[in-house]
């Protein structure tokens, strides 16, 4: 076997590869101690009613995002199962929860805040605790 693709399959037995191929899963969203979903920064995440479940889109962009910022993860990060990735139309991999898009609400200024659950609309964004 050439040495070349020694260090290949060695870096892909890794889970990281150069360019846009594999790397650490790190960026996902977390449970608490009593089942709130949390992002990396540990701040609650919020998904939307009028995000069709697994449509592969958003429908939070402008306004709608500097209220609700999406949950998105570094070019190349692999989704998981519980985790896949849309492609929002800046480009952007946003994170989702069994294919639902996740935000933060603006207004949450700690860890734990829960204050955007409920608004919207008929309640339309709603945080995940199980």
């Amino acid at each position: 076997m050439s040495a070349a693709l020694v260090v290949a399959l060695s870096l892909s037995a890794c889970g990281t590869m150069a360019g846009d191929a594999a790397v650490s899963a790190e960026g996902f969203p977390t449970r608490t101690a009593d089942g709130l979903l949390v992002g990396p920064n540990g701040m609650t995440v919020y998904t939307y009613a009028k995000d069709g479940k697994n449509s592969g889109m958003s429908e939070c962009y402008d306004e709608c995002a500097t209220n609700w910022p999406p949950l998105t993860v570094a070019t190349g990060t692999v989704a998981t199962k519980e985790h896949p990735l849309i492609i929002r139309m800046d480009g952007t991999r946003q994170v989702t929860l069994e294919g639902q898009p996740l935000y933060y609400y603006a207004k949450d200024a700690k860890r734990g805040d829960t204050t955007g659950d409920g608004l919207g609309k008929d309640g339309a964004w709603k945080i995940n605790r199980r």
